[in-house]
């Protein structure tokens, strides 16, 4: 099984910045792959909200996307020799306030669908407040 601890969360004033990590250890079940082959994300869920897209990356690196909240103000990365997927943010916001996870794919590609996402960490909290 595969398995996500995020690290990174806390209390940030409006404008400043934050980098969230997520250690990632295991194998898929049925293919066995391992971080270095799957497509990850990063979600988030305001209190009373839905969780949302966020960030998504190939196992590469190659290829990201973004939500249009966060697009110009977020970066996804990944470092695949140390099993760690990373989400620098800046500019941050009221409104970016929220649980953050990572969550990984069963393949290489990216997805903005949790549906696409079967494995996933407990969540980190970012607050963004003065």
């Amino acid at each position: 099984q595969v398995q996500l601890v995020e690290t990174g969360g806390g209390l940030v004033q409006p404008g400043g910045s934050l980098r969230l990590a997520c250690a990632v250890s295991g194998r898929t079940v049925g293919s066995g792959r391992t971080f270095s082959r799957l497509g990850m994300a990063w979600f988030r869920q305001a209190s009373g909200m839905e969780r949302e897209f966020v960030a998504a990356i190939t196992d590469t690196g190659g290829i990201t996307r973004y939500s249009d909240s966060v697009k110009g103000r977020f970066d996804i990365s990944r470092d695949n020799a140390k099993n760690t997927l990373y989400l620098q943010m800046k500019s941050l916001k009221p409104e970016d306030t929220a649980v953050y996870y990572c969550a990984a794919g069963s393949g290489a590609s990216y997805s903005r669908q949790e549906v696409d996402h079967p494995y996933w960490g407990q969540g980190t909290q970012v607050t963004v407040s003065s």
